[in-house]
């Protein structure tokens, strides 16, 4: 039986490529089979709240017994919208809908195909399309000179040595107070730079460093503060201009969705006086959700130091983006150059849109990232259809759908199919100008770092274990190998390349704590460190490994090939997961990078781990 045809992805069957701008044309082609007998074919296009339409389709051509349906259609209104087809022959009608990446099927019911519209002026900043980010947990970077402890919120311990394990278990209360510290500085971040530079970092995102108890500071205690223990207000502001004459920009973490109980503006332990816990009258006392007060509050996952805010509250707007010297404008004139939105999915749409609006506004440049987990074109949460894109809330957002994709990828657990239908779906759904800029980590100080990744294969240890373990040196020569694949295609994928600090030299870890471990700069793994120096030249180097396009060419159970097309350039990307030897026939292309390769005259051979680049 002849099967109906229809390829999102396909020039042949639907233009343009991926989501749409406002009034933008969209046409799509479908190629029913002749002896099907088709009277009529419609698109049925559905959008929120009800909203659909039906557009005619017309038959165009036939071509080897099908006939093609043809259906043009432009929207106005952007937003997330699905579409399927309606089909009548002589004798029946039938629904056709999605099945798998690439193919169709009949039925009553089933996936539809989506559809992102997005305002026609929508742009995102060029400095990061493409552009290599670094990210920085600040406490475990680099300490230059003396840490100013006279001010450090107490009780806290400091670590007398670098290459200590980060504290893992709880007090005597049974809490796990991350009040341990190794003493990096903004100081330290500054006398690395150039050390970034040698890595073609374009970005250095920091861990939050404002005022704080914990060693991660997401439980802000003063907004505007540079958090003692770090530095000062004039180490950042030198930080930042340093930067800025290397060519780098510096985007902080915005911690929007609570802030600690230890705080000015909660003050649990009556520490700075005036604030909510204690004083009903505090002017920081709406900002809370208090059930009995002031025992019983809203707090970020239950987490009891982490008190939840009330985020559309007009006195924390005003502090935090409204107000001449509100918390984001304040920054941003210091020499901020954007914000990464911690959990952007607790943050409402309409905080979001105006945070963006705020920060266009002090520095048209700057950007504006969201920490989504999942797929952020189609989220929801918490019930409620998110508009990240639809509504220009968010120039990027993190891709941890990549990260699993690729790790899963190079340890085994996922084919080259698998990769390609995770990498194509995001490059359908994400607005263009959004691909080129989103956060494409392996490792983050969320999740267990890449060489442990893909160097252990069963994750569930005992904490004990893990804060122990140790790659085997056999285990550490394939595992090294095993990142360096992945890195591969972290920087020649779409988007933002961006290293969490310490992977480049080999720093182990499993989840929090043991992924935030002190650089170790007097144990550097030079070759893995020479070689990330290398992917960030060629990454730097090659426009259309920026903003190219993106199609893919092989899905071998265990190889991913694809090549990226910028104006008159063509690169040509081919990655081996597998033990067996993948051979690839040669049509003229000129090898730029390889490894684990043999590259004759007329075929390049593949071995385990192997990878090509070629023009």
């Amino acid at each position: 039986m002849m099967r109906i045809l229809f390829d999102s992805k396909s020039k042949a069957h639907k233009q343009p490529f991926g989501c749409i701008r406002q009034d933008e044309l969209c046409m799509l082609t479908i190629h029913i089979p002749s002896a099907a007998n088709a009277v009529k074919a419609l698109i049925r296009l559905e959008g929120p709240d009800g909203y659909y339409q039906e557009i005619s389709m017309q038959c165009t051509a036939s071509v080897n017994s099908y006939d093609y349906y043809t259906g043009s259609f432009a929207l106005q209104h952007c937003n997330l919208y699905e579409y399927f087809f309606r089909i009548v022959t002589e004798n029946s009608e039938f629904l056709l809908f999605k099945e798998g990446s690439c193919q169709t099927t009949v039925g009553t019911s089933g996936r539809k195909w989506q559809l992102t519209c997005y305002d026609k002026h929508y742009d995102t900043p060029s400095h990061y399309k493409g552009g290599i980010m670094y990210q920085i947990f600040p406490d475990r970077f680099y300490q230059q000179e003396s840490c100013d402890l006279s001010e450090k919120m107490k009780p806290f311990t400091v670590h007398e040595h670098k290459e200590d394990t980060p504290n893992y278990l709880p007090d005597a209360a049974g809490q796990i107070q991350n009040n341990d510290f190794y003493g990096g500085n903004l100081k330290g971040i500054k006398a690395k730079l150039p050390y970034l530079k040698d890595l073609h970092v374009a970005t250095i995102y920091l861990n939050p460093i404002c005022m704080a108890f914990s060693n991660h500071r997401y439980d802000t205690a003063d907004y505007l503060r540079v958090d003692p223990m770090l530095g000062t207000m004039q180490d950042f502001i030198d930080l930042c201009a340093e930067a800025h004459k290397l060519g780098m920009k510096i985007i902080l973490d915005g911690v929007f969705s609570h802030t600690g109980s230890d705080s000015v503006y909660f003050d649990i332990r009556n520490r700075f006086g005036n604030g909510a816990y204690h004083h009903p009258d505090s002017p920081y006392r709406p900002w809370y959700q208090f059930t009995n007060y002031p025992h019983q509050y809203e707090s970020w996952w239950g987490i009891h130091t982490l008190p939840q805010v009330n985020k559309l509250e007009r006195s924390y707007v005003d502090f935090i983006l409204d107000a001449d010297d509100s918390v984001v404008r304040y920054w941003l004139k210091v020499g901020a150059d954007g914000f990464r939105l911690d959990v952007a999915d607790e943050l409402p749409d309409e905080f979001i849109q105006r945070l963006h609006q705020v920060v266009k506004e002090v520095k048209k440049d700057a950007i504006v990232i969201g920490e989504v987990w999942e797929d952020a074109s189609n989220k929801v949460s918490y019930g409620v259809r998110r508009h990240y894109f639809t509504r220009a809330e968010l120039d990027s957002v993190m891709n941890y759908p990549y990260k699993d994709a690729i790790i899963g990828f190079v340890r085994g657990d996922r084919t080259g199919a698998e990769l390609a239908d995770t990498v194509m779906t995001l490059a359908e759904n994400y607005p263009k100008q959004i691909l080129d800029c989103v956060m494409n980590s392996l490792s983050t100080h969320d999740t267990m770092r890449i060489l442990t990744a893909v160097g252990v294969q069963d994750h569930n240890l005992p904490k004990e274990m893990k804060a122990k373990h140790r790659l085997t040196n056999q285990q550490l020569i394939d595992a090294i190998q095993k990142e360096m694949l992945a890195a591969f295609l972290q920087y020649t994928l779409p988007g933002s390349p961006c290293i969490y600090y310490g992977d480049e030299v080999g720093l182990e870890g499993f989840e929090d704590p043991f992924n935030r471990r002190f650089f170790p700069w007097e144990q550097v793994n030079e070759d893995l460190l020479a070689y990330y120096q290398e992917l960030g030249w060629i990454k730097s180097s090659y426009h259309a490994l920026a903003t190219g396009h993106i199609e893919v060419i092989i899905e071998h159970p265990h190889v991913f090939g694809f090549t990226r097309t910028c104006d008159d350039s063509c690169l040509t990307i081919i990655a081996n997961a597998g033990a067996e030897l993948y051979e690839w026939k040669r049509a003229g292309e000129a090898v730029i990078y390889s490894r684990n390769c043999v590259c004759l005259s007329e075929r390049i051979l593949l071995d385990q781990y192997g990878f090509v680049l070629m023009a």
